[in-house]
């Protein structure tokens, strides 16, 4: 039973990032045949992260209320529309600027409608990011139906499926970008209609009534500054909740500029760009899928934390100055393996950290984190890039993660968790 819930789930992620990897390597070429710029490309990618920053505590909170099923619906449903909605940004664009108005000329007109259509693909980001916390939640279903032992090992599923999605999506995206980069989103809101199929008829709930009846009484609003601040100060939970956010702040620096740095640093095509993504998708597979088993099993959570923190730390510093594709093919082998690690283990740690009825809440907090962190860094990194040089985002994000490893090791390595395995303090 418990195998067939986690091979549901993991085909209901690995479609879902599907679409997201179809997209994402793209939306800096589709965003500038509309004349973007680089502040502009780095904002529309913000938005989606900002839309997040609300979407995903509140998806969270809702699983754990209400369920993790009907939430997943919800999101995915979301998710189909905004695809849609990126994929008739180009002539839904065009018809709200040819509205009634005053006499411009064709010039105008012509800047009327890109501004236009970059609005739709802002409102389609928005719309992905508020109802896109599938993440979260299947995260979250993975906890409610695994025990402490083998948690971490479930999460891995979800990494194995977001790196396969990150192997096909791009490179299935890169191709059909030749058709026009709508077909794509066309794509993709298309899997992610089928995937809300899949979901309503094979996916059971798998938060029992009991759990779910245990919520009755409990102040369980919505997240909030001071319910993200309270979870911060605590002291269990609290110190990983800090290093996902600066981790996540760190590899954001990679992940949102990487199109952009390929496209101006080492000028790569739309194809290009998408392919290596589909590499680093490998990797990722390779990592979480086949090696955080072993891993989890021969080392503990913290340890693995603080060393693939250090080995975070010299791949963003080697990414800053890599000078061409062959080394960047050899550079992101350690930092894909870091990366995997980091995701699928600091996630563990936290389910451990807070009571089964709380997991749903604080992996929406842990989300809601990451997301500020894809606020802050596509801004900070596109201003980096434009300023500095294609090499200030990677060597920005080494120094955070420098910054990372020795907090990781104050808190985690010489603090001992003072809880007894299978105790749960927060």
């Amino acid at each position: 039973m418990q195998r067939n819930r986690l091979a549901t789930i993991f085909a209901v992620v690995f479609v879902d990032l599907l679409g997201f990897g179809l997209i994402l390597p793209l939306l800096p070429y589709y965003a500038g045949e509309y004349g973007a710029s680089q502040f502009v490309v780095g904002l529309l990618v913000a938005s989606y992260a900002f839309a997040q920053l609300v979407g995903a505590p509140l998806l969270g909170r809702l699983s754990d209320r209400y369920g993790r099923r009907p939430v997943l619906i919800l999101s995915i449903g979301g998710t189909a529309f905004s695809f849609l909605l990126l994929a008739v940004a180009d002539p839904f664009g065009r018809t709200l600027a040819r509205l009634p108005l005053a006499d411009i000329t064709a010039e105008q007109l012509r800047a009327l409608e890109n501004a236009t259509i970059l609005g739709v693909m802002f409102l389609s980001r928005l719309s992905a990011g508020l109802t896109g916390g599938n993440i979260t939640v299947a995260q979250a279903y993975i906890a409610d139906v695994t025990d402490a032992q083998n948690r971490a090992k479930g999460l891995g599923l979800i990494g194995a499926a977001f790196g396969l999605g990150f192997i096909l999506g791009p490179a299935i995206g890169g191709a059909l970008s030749n058709l026009g980069f709508a077909v794509p989103a066309f794509a993709a809101a298309g899997l992610a209609a089928l995937n809300l199929i899949g979901v309503f008829m094979l996916l059971p709930e798998s938060l029992t009534p009991e759990r779910r009846a245990a919520l009755v009484g409990q102040r369980h609003s919505l997240i909030s500054l001071t319910a993200m601040s309270e979870a911060l100060m605590k002291p269990r939970v609290g110190p990983l909740l800090h290093i996902r956010f600066f981790y996540a702040l760190a590899s954001a620096l990679f992940q949102t500029m990487f199109t952009l740095w390929a496209r101006d640093r080492l000028q790569l095509t739309a194809q290009a760009t998408a392919y290596l993504l589909a590499y680093v998708g490998l990797l990722a597979v390779i990592v979480q899928g086949g090696l955080i088993g072993q891993l989890t099993r021969r080392f503990s959570e913290y340890r693995l934390i603080f060393w693939n923190t250090l080995i975070q730390a010299a791949s963003l510093l080697a990414w800053a100055f890599t000078p061409s594709v062959p080394v960047l093919m050899i550079v992101m082998i350690p930092l894909a393996f870091s990366t995997g690690v980091l995701n699928v283990v600091i996630n563990s740690a936290i389910t451990r950290a807070v009571p089964p009825q709380e997991i749903g809440g604080t992996l929406g907090i842990a989300g809601s984190l990451e997301s500020f962190s894809r606020v802050i860094s596509p801004v900070a990194g596109g201003f980096l890039l434009g300023t500095a040089g294609a090499w200030a985002p990677g060597l920005v994000g080494a120094a955070i993660m420098v910054w990372v490893m020795a907090f990781a090791r104050r808190r985690l390595i010489l603090r001992p968790d003072p809880a007894p395995a299978g105790i749960l303090l927060h």
